[in-house]
């Protein structure tokens, strides 16, 4: 057994449109319906350009594992890292759209870094490597 990678990040929430208007107007994702069986009402995806759904939305009771809760915050999870372009235009998106952020440098990795808190709390941790400033 091995791991590929991360598939996605589940995100409960009681306030399912202002999460998807975050993830659409902040990070350019698109939404779209979940796979027949799940509510769409209930649960949206979030899909990059290449098709992947990188973060599903779903509001408390909605999936099919039951025991879900929401929360404010994490819990044990502090954030999600996501690689990404584009540096100047996100820290000019966020500022058109009045979203706090912080921004750190870290010049001996050549890599810059923006933290910006989504509608639920979950802490999103955007890093800008060498070449994708």
């Amino acid at each position: 057994m091995a791991v590929n990678g991360l598939d996605h990040i589940n995100i409960q929430t009681r306030g399912l449109a202002d999460t998807v208007r975050f993830f659409a107007d902040v990070l350019d994702l698109k939404p779209g319906n979940p796979p027949p069986g799940l509510d769409p009402a209930r649960i949206q995806w979030m899909f990059d350009g290449a098709g992947r759904a990188l973060f599903h939305l779903s509001t408390p009771g909605s999936l099919l594992s039951g025991g879900e809760s929401e929360g404010p915050g994490t819990g044990a999870l502090h954030h999600v890292a996501l690689d990404c372009s584009g540096h100047g235009a996100m820290i000019e998106r966020l500022e058109s759209l009045g979203i706090a952020y912080r921004s750190v440098e870290l010049p001996s990795v050549d890599l810059k870094q923006v933290f910006v808190h989504e509608p639920n709390g979950v802490l999103l941790e955007l890093n800008f490597r060498s070449g994708q400033h």
